[in-house]
């Protein structure tokens, strides 16, 4: 592509005048993968362990509500990721490649757009995902550790600092190219505990050690309204990237048409894991269905399938999670590397190295810390969904495309970005507001380094 430099050292600025590349850009979005990586970097991004929260979600929408959503969700993202690839590459195109979601903004919408909203929001989902990701770590260490030891004396805020430990280790490795191996492994290991999940929640509903099904919807309508919302926030979340613009910036150019193909990569494994775990989850427990499927398995102490089996699918989601946290770790990384690294100097120099060992793992000490203080993770998860994930996934894509490309008033494309839009800014405030009021419920239930 005419703006990037064999090596990535340069690429064109707005007036196609060559233009050094800083350290963020240079180090940690190297330019230098395949469609094939891209997608193995895609469905990690969004094929996460959120996605056993779906049977949650259902117990809000119901069966014809959740499988819309869910539906809706996926061709909605899968649209607004292509918009985003589209203009990313137009910007490309014309000399102007970004590699940053807030520089993308910045171009298209305006200096204040990058600096004062989608960077900090960004921001927030990201280290907020990873902060849930050492949550969801540290409970299901602990739940396999109960599963031996049912009168154990540790903590859950123990075994998130032991999994803190594990991402201490992942969050060195130096760019996001180089976590291409491990996001394989990591989409392997999705496919993995879905299935696990969805084999195990048939062979219970199937069995009389299941609970009574029930579909109906429990609440009086106040609670059913903002359900329906913190439902909504909660499969948005499940969807979300945030971080699309990075993950196409790790992309060798030529850059045209590989994101697509990505794209389907990830979400062929999106339609296999979501549909199968949020339908079977909610077919064998109904309107108990659990934050997290996986805690059906187990009631008052007692398994429902082999203890073996529980096992072996916990800890797919602690292998895959850890592959997860360091992918939404990327915009920090870099822009620590942006701050701290001199891109003169060599990346594994020891004036480069060593400030960057020292600033990432204060980040990871410092999420970890968090992360052991409040671990609430479904109600992070719906306000991550909320804020974040819903104006940067669902609304931003429509309004940079219209911007870009200025199609006619009087185009189908055209009101089509423009009713997404609107919808889903209206949904993210009332999202908000619903992931607002549950935690404002749940808040006397709150403790620090409570052991949940």
């Amino acid at each position: 592509m005419g703006g990037v430099c064999k090596g990535d050292v340069k690429v064109a600025a707005a007036d196609n005048q060559p233009k050094e590349l800083d350290a963020g850009a240079l180090f940690v979005l190297k330019s230098e993968g395949s469609w094939i990586h891209c997608g193995y970097h895609l469905t990690t991004s969004i094929v996460g362990p959120a996605l056993l929260s779906l049977p949650y979600a259902f117990t809000f929408l119901g069966w014809a509500g959740g499988v819309f959503c869910l539906v809706i969700g996926a061709l909605v993202t899968f649209y607004s990721y292509n918009l985003i690839s589209r203009v990313l590459e137009h910007q490309a195109q014309m000399g102007r490649r970004h590699l940053r979601f807030r520089d993308m903004a910045y171009d298209i919408l305006g200096p204040n757009w990058g600096r004062y909203f989608v960077g900090p929001v960004q921001f927030a989902v990201c280290y907020g995902a990873v902060i849930g990701c050492t949550i969801l770590g540290g409970q299901c260490m602990k739940t396999i550790y109960l599963l031996y030891r049912p009168d154990g004396t540790m903590k859950l805020y123990e075994f998130v600092i032991i999994f803190g430990g594990l991402m201490l280790i992942l969050a060195q490795m130096p760019s996001f190219h180089s976590l291409r191996h491990i996001n394989l492994i990591s989409l392997i290991l999705c496919l993995a505990y879905s299935a696990c999940a969805t084999m195990g929640s048939i062979y219970i509903g199937h069995s009389s050690k299941g609970p009574e099904k029930s579909y109906t919807l429990v609440g009086d309508t106040e609670d059913r309204l903002f359900g329906v919302f913190n439902a909504i926030s909660i499969i948005a979340t499940t969807y979300g990237n945030g971080i699309l613009p990075e993950i196409q910036a790790t992309l060798a150019p030529p850059i045209k048409g590989k994101m697509f193909k990505g794209l389907c990569i990830c979400y062929t494994v999106v339609c296999i894991t979501f549909f199968t775990v949020a339908i079977s989850g909610y077919w064998a427990f109904g309107n108990q269905s659990d934050g997290l499927v996986l805690s059906n398995f187990t009631v008052d102490g007692k398994t429902l399938i082999p203890k073996w089996f529980i096992l072996m699918t916990n800890a797919f989601v602690i292998l895959q999670l850890s592959a997860v946290g360091v992918v939404y770790l990327q915009p920090m990384n870099e822009v620590l590397e942006k701050t701290l690294a001199d891109p003169k100097r060599g990346q594994y120099s020891p004036r480069n190295v060593i400030p960057r060992i020292v600033s990432r793992s204060l980040s990871i000490i410092v999420a970890t810390t968090i992360a052991a203080m409040l671990p609430f993770f479904a109600d992070i998860n719906s306000v991550i969904g909320a804020f974040g994930i819903l104006p940067l996934d669902f609304v931003l894509p429509a309004v940079f495309f219209n911007v870009t490309f200025n199609p006619s008033k009087k185009s189908l494309v055209f009101w089509l970005n423009v009713t997404i839009a609107a919808v889903f800014s209206i949904l993210g405030v009332v999202g908000a507001v619903a992931a607002v009021r549950q935690i404002s419920l749940d808040a006397k239930t709150y403790r620090l380094f409570a052991n949940v």
